[in-house]
């Protein structure tokens, strides 16, 4: 199941799940002193050296000896900050790092990766660990990668082993497709960048926010978290690629819940990201934000039910985005093309059209910001050490190409710079800057989107159309086992009336549907696009993505009802919320019957 949540209103997003993580923060211990650029060297010096020790000497007598080796490492310094009531809450600060080993037996046409239907995983017992030293010692970093590299080689002649065996019994493919892409080696150093994050500022705004969240009574709860992370990550293999890269992204993240008067929970949060700590907002310009959240809130407190629905709507730039990657983009990752156990949606769909002539869609890590806004999934390399290039994906309306790690496909021999991984997790073609483009003949003002949807509603003979302004995110089915299905979770849904225009809040719905027959129904965009960035997590983790999207229309979206517990709110108010005493009524004693008390 691969699932994406996002954020708020101001077009940056978030994709929340816990799934795939390989490490969390286990502590608040005070972070060592900054990672330098002499430890970034004497990182790279360690892999460099037990590699090509590796290389050189390592085999089993009698068997095939590695023909591919590379190691990433991946070393993150963070700082967290929580609070809510108007007190921190939580304070963590890390540093810490991690190894991954790719062995591979075998030559790129047939290894130990790709296609294996029983991986033998046999495992001796011990395990080497993953994490590293954080101290610049070269002796220690390649202690750790001599054992990760014997597990991992062993490991790997198993697997091959059981590959080989194993195609005694598979059927010949009419076109028989390479185990690994063979790609050019790559050198780059990217510059420093330390990690800015002020202390003051942030905890005076936390204890500040969650303190003024308490004035509003309706709130069951509220809660602020404040991070910033720098993660290094060094890439080395035995084709010959060096590389180091730095990437920095800050939050903010301001959420609270509430409850509408018939018991259902309503939650709603605001979302901030950046690449660079000064392209934040502002602290007045998140007030305002967190403002509108609670007001949002507030009205769906007594906002109507919906009952479930098909017929026209539009989406805004969130939806629209989260519509594209659940319902596109994990479709067009290229190790889903060859996996017996997915639904391989589009697999052999190359020049066959998969939505309207104006839309086109392609996904490029090379893109730092669109719109003003900076974009959660820029990086220059991928965790193969692939330099990132432009993925066409869907050409004014026709599927032209896949995200691809070095896991070739039929048709498609070598990568687009998307394979991607969380921690020590293995690479995949994934997703980073997704972008939805309409061309400009097509486009249309938001205005008149809204009139078209009134006309669509009418000629449907519908009561009303729909507009999904906001949305915390989604997951869809890619297997072959079960449904091809997506699901979104709205949160700002207006009813737009057929006959007078007029416009009603609604709540309690979720967005449903397969995935072609919801695309496939599109028809307009606006001339305005959102960013959304967040997090996405899938079979190598969760990693950093957006998705750029105008704001489409759709003449046929169905609405489910939300499955939601209906309970009794809290028995007393907050603490700090003042009860008017009550009074005893006065009473003549005359009038007291005997047996009762006055």
């Amino acid at each position: 199941m691969r699932k994406l949540l996002s954020g708020p209103r101001v077009m940056a997003l978030i994709w929340v799940a816990v799934m795939g993580c390989a490490a969390t923060p286990t502590g608040a211990e005070p972070a060592p002193e900054t990672f330098t650029d002499e430890d970034r060297e004497t990182v790279i010096r360690a892999m460099q050296a037990e590699l090509e020790r590796s290389m050189d000497r390592l085999r089993i007598s009698d068997y095939d000896p590695p023909y591919f080796l590379a190691y990433r490492v991946k070393e993150e310094e963070s700082v967290e900050l929580g609070g809510k009531y108007g007190a921190i809450t939580s304070e963590q600060r890390q540093q810490r790092r991690f190894a991954y080993v790719e062995s591979r037996v075998g030559d790129y046409d047939f290894d130990n990766f790709a296609n294996i239907d029983a991986y033998s995983w046999r495992m001796g017992d011990f395990r080497a660990d993953l994490q590293l030293p954080i101290d610049a010692n070269e002796d220690a970093l390649r202690g750790a990668l001599w054992l990760l590299t014997d597990e991992a080689y062993k490991r790997a002649l198993s697997d091959y082993l059981t590959k080989r065996g194993g195609a005694v019994y598979s059927a010949e493919r009419d076109e028989e497709v390479p185990s690994f892409t063979r790609e050019e080696p790559e050198n780059y150093r990217s510059d420093p960048l330390p990690l800015n994050f002020d202390d003051e500022r942030w905890r005076g705004l936390v204890r500040e926010t969650t303190q003024r969240l308490r004035e509003y009574d309706f709130l069951l709860d509220s809660e602020m978290n404040v991070s910033g992370r720098r993660q290094v990550r060094y890439l080395v293999n035995s084709e010959g690629t060096d590389v180091v890269e730095e990437f920095r992204i800050y939050s903010v993240s301001v959420q609270a819940v509430a409850r509408a008067e018939d018991g259902m929970l309503l939650r709603n949060s605001r979302m901030f990201y950046a690449l660079d700590a000064d392209r934040l907002p502002d602290d007045e310009a998140i007030w305002s934000e967190v403002e509108q959240m609670v007001a949002d809130l507030d009205a769906l407190r007594t906002a109507p039910v919906l009952d479930p629905y098909t017929g026209p709507a539009i989406l805004g730039p969130e939806a629209s985005g989260v519509l594209f990657h659940e319902a596109v983009g994990h479709r067009l990752e290229g190790e889903r093309q060859r996996d017996e156990y997915e639904g391989r949606t589009f697999a052999g769909q190359i020049g066959t059209r998969l939505l309207p002539a104006f839309l086109t869609v392609y996904d490029d890590p090379n893109l730092e910001e669109m719109a003003g806004v900076q974009l959660n999934g820029h990086y220059r390399y991928d965790d193969e050490g692939v330099r990132a290039r432009r993925a066409s994906l869907v050409e004014s309306g026709v599927v032209t190409g896949f995200l691809m790690s070095r896991t070739p496909i039929e048709g498609f021999d070598r990568s687009t710079g998307h394979g991607r991984a969380q921690w020590v997790n293995m690479p995949r073609g994934r997703m980073a800057n997704l972008v939805i483009e309409a061309s400009e003949d097509a486009q249309v003002t938001r205005e008149e989107l809204r009139e078209m949807l009134i006309e669509e509603a009418r000629r449907q003979d519908r009561p009303y159309g729909l507009i999904i302004e906001d949305i915390t995110g989604g997951s869809t089915n890619t297997l072959n086992f079960g449904y091809q299905a997506f699901k979104g979770i709205p949160t700002m849904i207006y009813k737009v009336d057929a006959q007078t225009g007029e416009e009603t809040l609604v709540r309690g719905v979720e967005m449903v549907g397969t995935p072609l027959s919801s695309i496939n129904k599109i028809v307009a965009a606006s001339d305005e696009i959102g960013v959304f960035n967040g997090y996405c997590g899938a079979e190598s983790g969760f990693v950093p993505v957006s998705a750029v999207a105008p704001a489409l229309l759709t003449t046929e979206i169905e609405l489910q009802r939300a499955s939601q517990a209906r309970e009794r709110g809290p028995i007393l108010p907050a603490p700090w919320v003042v009860e008017e005493p009550r009074e005893l009524e006065s009473q003549d004693p005359s009038q007291v019957q005997e047996g009762e008390i006055p």
